[in-house]
C-alpha cells in the first residue's frame, strides 16, 4: 500500500510570549497532549513559511506548502478568494478580497470586520451584485462572516492597484491608485464602487436592524488584494501526488481549485470557534481513502489572535489538539500514514497581525527519525532534528517519506 500524508495546519497557530499567560505563548499554555505525542514520537523543527522575518499571508504560505514559489506564482489574494466561493473569474477579470466594514462620517474605518458580522451578508451582497460602473460589471458575493469577494469584468482593466483598505481600525479609508493606465481605470472603478456601495449599504434593512440592536453597521465594502486568475501548474504534476483540501476558508479553497486539488466541503466548518473540529478531522482522514495527500486547515487560532485574545487562542489550540487525537486514532489502524502539524504563520496577539517569526513543525510516521523534543511549541521545537526549513522545503520532505521522490543525480 502506498504511503499517505495529512498536513494539519493551525492557521495563525504560533505567537509571541503573552503577559496574560505568564510569558507563555497560547500554544505553550494550552493542554495539548496529542500535539505533544506527535512531537515526542516524531521529528520536529521550525518553519519559515516564506523566509526568515517575512510575515506571510495565509495565501502565500499555503502556496509555499504546496510546493509553489510565492514570489513567482502569487497573483494577489482576490482570485483565490473569489474562486473559493464559486465565483467565475475569467482571464481578463480583476478580482479582490473584500470585507464588510464600518466607516464613520469622517471617512474613518472604525471596524474592518463590522463586528465580525455573522448574519445578513448574503442580502447585503445581493444589493451590490451586478452594479455597472463606466462599462464595467461588478460581481459581488458574500463569503464567511465579514468576508466577501469582488470581480470586475470589462475592457481595458489592469491589476496593479493599491489597496483602499487601511489594514488597521481607526485609520481613514484610502483611495485606490493604479500603477499604469489600465490599472488607473480599475482604480477609478473601485473607488466609484466603494462610494456606491456605501450609499446602498447605509440604507439597507440589514443595517437598519443592526443600528436598532446597537451593532456595528456593515456600511462599507472594503477591497484589497487585486489580481488576475493565475495559471498554476497542477499540484499532481509537480508533486506526483493526488491531493485534497479539507479547509474552512474560501481563500485556501480557491488555491486548491486553481491547482486542481479536490476540495472537500465539511458541514459545520465555519472558520471560528463554532467549527466542529472533530468532523473536520474525520473528513481529512476519510479523504485519504482516495488521495495520497490531504491538507487540512483549522482557522480559529488566527481569528482570536487578530482579536488580541490569548485566552481564547488557547481554546483554539486545544481544538487543534482534538483534531490530532482523531487523526492519531485513525492512523493507529494504518501502516503507512504520516501526520505533519504546523502553522501557516505567526499571528501575535499583542500585535493583532501576522509577524515574521517561524512556526513549529512536527513530522510523525512509522519510520520517522524521532528526536529529543517532547512538547509541541515554538521554543521546544527549535531543538528538533528537522532544523529550520522554509515553506517550500516541507512538501519535498513529505514526498520523500511517501516514496514518491525522484533521485537527483545518477
Amino acid at each position: 500500500m502506498r504511503a499517505k500524508a495529512i498536513l494539519l495546519i493551525g492557521d495563525g497557530l504560533a505567537d509571541r510570549p503573552c503577559p496574560e499567560l505568564a510569558g507563555l505563548t497560547p500554544l505553550e499554555a494550552a493542554k495539548s497532549p496529542h500535539l505533544d505525542q506527535l512531537a515526542t514520537e516524531g521529528e520536529c523543527g521550525l518553519l519559515d513559511p516564506i523566509a526568515p522575518g517575512i510575515p506571510p499571508g495565509s495565501d502565500t504560505a499555503h502556496l509555499a506548502f504546496l510546493g509553489y514559489d510565492p514570489y513567482e506564482d502569487y497573483p494577489g489574494r482576490g482570485p483565490f478568494e473569489a474562486a473559493g466561493i464559486g465565483m467565475d473569474v475569467q482571464p481578463s477579470d480583476i478580482a479582490f478580497r473584500c470585507n464588510f466594514a464600518t466607516i464613520d462620517e469622517h471617512n474613518i474605518v472604525v471596524d474592518r470586520r463590522a463586528g465580525r458580522i455573522r448574519g445578513g451578508t448574503a442580502d447585503l451582497a445581493a444589493a451590490l451584485d451586478g452594479l455597472e460602473i463606466d462599462g464595467v460589471c461588478c460581481f459581488f458575493r458574500a463569503s464567511v462572516e465579514h468576508r466577501a469577494a469582488l470581480v470586475l469584468r470589462g475592457e481595458g482593466l489592469g491589476d496593479q492597484v493599491t489597496d483602499p483598505d487601511p489594514k488597521q481600525d481607526g485609520k481613514p479609508l484610502k483611495r485606490a491608485e493604479g500603477k499604469d493606465a489600465a490599472s488607473a481605470r480599475t482604480a477609478a472603478v473601485v473607488n466609484a464602487f466603494i462610494e456606491r456601495a456605501h450609499e446602498i449599504l447605509s440604507g439597507h434593512p440589514v443595517n437598519e436592524a443592526r443600528a436598532q440592536a446597537g451593532e456595528p453597521l456593515a456600511n462599507l465594502a472594503l477591497p484589497r488584494g487585486a489580481g488576475r486568475a493565475p495559471h498554476l501548474r497542477p499540484f499532481s504534476e509537480h508533486s506526483g501526488l493526488n491531493g485534497a483540501l479539507v479547509v474552512e476558508v474560501a481563500l485556501v479553497k480557491g488555491i486548491g481549485r486553481y491547482v486542481g486539488m479536490t476540495v472537500v466541503d465539511v458541514p459545520g466548518a465555519s472558520g471560528n470557534l463554532a467549527t466542529d473540529e472533530v468532523a473536520l478531522a474525520q473528513a481529512a482522514g476519510d479523504a485519504l481513502a482516495d488521495h495520497d495527500f490531504v491538507l487540512c486547515n483549522l482557522k480559529c487560532a488566527d481569528v482570536w489572535a487578530h482579536d488580541g485574545d490569548p485566552e481564547a487562542k488557547v481554546t483554539a489550540v486545544e481544538k487543534l489538539d482534538r483534531m490530532a487525537e482523531v487523526l492519531l486514532g485513525a492512523a493507529a489502524g494504518e501502516q503507512s500514514w504520516y501526520l505533519v502539524v504546523t502553522g501557516d504563520h505567526t499571528t501575535a496577539c499583542a500585535i493583532r497581525d501576522h509577524t515574521g517569526e517561524p512556526v513549529p513543525v512536527a513530522l510523525w510516521g512509522p519510520d520517522v527519525r524521532s528526536d529529543a523534543v517532547t512538547t509541541f511549541g515554538e521554543r521546544s521545537c527549535a531543538t528538533g532534528g528537522l532544523g529550520r526549513l522554509r515553506g517550500r522545503d516541507l512538501l519535498p520532505v513529505i514526498i520523500s517519506y511517501l516514496g514518491a521522490a525522484q533521485k537527483f543525480g545518477a
